[in-house]
């Protein structure tokens, strides 16, 4: 076996870089075990004090491990980030018991809300209620609270009304990566959303 200056085995092959590669891995798991929110290579990066080639390369090393029916968690990218999380079907299996804390259900109300928010915002109080049908300001005022949808600015139309989006909580609750990740709506749904703007 070869030897760099710095005492640790050259990348001969594939082998002996994943046998390099261990311990990094070893280190972003440490990480990821401490942190509460996901982190980006950067981020990681900076906390591990590793290149950020090589956290990239120790990533898909946990992601590979992680594939393996053996075990039960996995790596996702949610919000932008990383994190090690319990498989999706494990989850479901578990959810009701560890997900207590941050999975207080939401009502049917605050769903469809929450949901005409996430497909069409930027959107105002008032384009909610033509969507729904009723009046949103409690829907509002409970998902602005539970950290789910924020102000993002104001219309430039009269009276200049406030427009809601999601946050990266949102994200994190729903486990996306990024808005785009959201399930695609079928035709009906979509002209529904569209025609009360």
């Amino acid at each position: 076996m070869e030897f760099c200056g710095n005492g640790i085995s050259a990348p001969i092959d594939g082998d002996i870089m994943e046998f390099v590669l261990e311990k990094e891995a070893a280190l972003l798991e440490a990480i990821f075990y401490l942190e509460t929110e996901p982190l980006d290579e950067n981020a990681l990066a900076r906390i591990s004090g590793l290149t950020k080639d090589m956290v990239e390369k120790a990533l898909e090393l946990l992601r590979e491990r992680y594939s393996s029916e053996q075990s039960g968690v996995e790596l996702l990218q949610i919000s932008g980030g990383w994190i090690i999380s319990p498989k999706k079907d494990l989850w479901e299996f578990l959810k009701d018991r560890y997900g207590k804390k941050n999975d207080n259900r939401l009502s049917k109300a605050a769903m469809e809300t929450l949901s005409i928010i996430a497909y069409s915002q930027p959107i105002t109080r008032a384009e909610i209620e033509a969507i729904r049908g009723v009046s949103a300001d409690n829907m509002i005022r409970l998902l602005a609270d539970r950290g789910l949808i924020r102000e993002v600015g104001k219309k430039d139309i009269p009276g200049k009304p406030v427009q809601f989006g999601t946050t990266k909580e949102f994200l994190k609750f729903f486990r996306l990566n990024s808005i785009a990740d959201l399930p695609k709506l079928d035709e009906t749904e979509s002209e529904r959303f569209e025609l009360s703007r």
